[in-house]
């Protein structure tokens, strides 16, 4: 497991993150006690599925797998990244998720409004970006 630390654009308004970029041993483990998804973004650059988990010990963490092809049409249904956030973080991709969902109920199928979920891809792009070149 890796440690790395995403700031945002000033305007994004959200406070630096630290965040844990996983190996499949890490996964593993943190995942021993069961996991629960929660619910699953497809971004132009990749598919996320946002989800919580129990280790061994009942430790809860907060995770996201990245996917570059979740049809497995490149010939691996493997997860390219499994990243995993503090619970304050992770509230926070999850209310603008579920703001998301408000936000569609009031703004037309043909306006295409900066909204709820467009910001949650633009916050995980900078988390990509920032973490991938980290080896674990």
């Amino acid at each position: 497991m890796k440690s790395f630390v995403v700031g945002f654009h000033q305007e994004d308004n959200v406070d630096s993150m630290q965040i844990q970029k996983l190996s499949q041993e890490d996964f593993e483990k943190a995942t021993e006690g069961g996991t629960r998804h929660l619910f699953d973004l497809d971004t132009n650059i990749g598919f996320f599925v946002f989800f919580d988990a129990e280790d061994a010990d009942g430790d809860v963490s907060y995770m996201v797998l990245q996917y570059e092809d979740p049809t497995g049409e490149d010939g691996s249904e493997d997860p390219v990244a499994c990243y995993s956030f503090q619970l304050k973080d992770f509230y926070e991709f999850t209310a603008l998720y579920l703001n998301d969902l408000e936000f569609n109920e009031e703004v037309s199928e043909e306006e295409e409004d900066y909204g709820p979920i467009h910001h949650l891809a633009h916050l995980l792009f900078h988390i990509v970006e920032e973490g991938k070149d980290l080896e674990v």
